[in-house]
């Protein structure tokens, strides 16, 4: 198993289990727009204001599993639970930051004759918790331990 990505305890990989096709990232950083007399607006950069990342994939739990680590992601997410983001592949990692569960839709279809769905496609839309892992916040003495 080659894992490429991590949500808190849960490990994704390029296909198998809880196999992803795609990963979407959406950073906000607005300009104030400032009026001056007799000329063109300026603008004043207020800082980043979010970051959001989407992961999309595809289980098919009859044959590779994954539902339960999905399940578990779902469970995270009503309990509130900031989880960290780790992307990278074998040799290097990338410490993402601090992420919460916005929300997680499914689309199970091809169910068996017991109900049970054959596919899940699924999009998990997370957010970047406070802040930056470089900042500090409340996670800042735990990601101090990596480095």
């Amino acid at each position: 198993m080659t894992v490429s990505m991590m949500l808190g305890g849960f490990a994704f990989e390029a296909r198998d289990r809880l196999g992803y096709e795609g990963v979407q990232r959406k950073v906000q950083t607005p300009w104030a727009e400032i009026k001056v007399a007799q000329t063109m607006d300026q603008q004043q950069w207020t800082g980043p204001t979010s970051e959001e990342v989407t992961i999309r994939g595809v289980l098919f739990p009859q044959e590779y599993g994954g539902q339960a680590s999905l399940d578990g992601i779902i469970a995270a997410a009503q309990a509130g639970t900031p989880m960290m983001l780790v992307s990278g592949d074998d040799y290097e990692g990338v410490i993402d930051g601090i992420f919460t569960v916005q929300g997680v839709d499914e689309d199970r279809s091809y169910h068996n004759a017991a109900g049970a769905p054959r596919k899940n496609s699924y999009s998990i839309t997370l957010r970047r918790y406070g802040q930056s892992v470089a900042g500090g916040g409340l996670f800042a003495p735990i990601l101090n331990l990596f480095g």
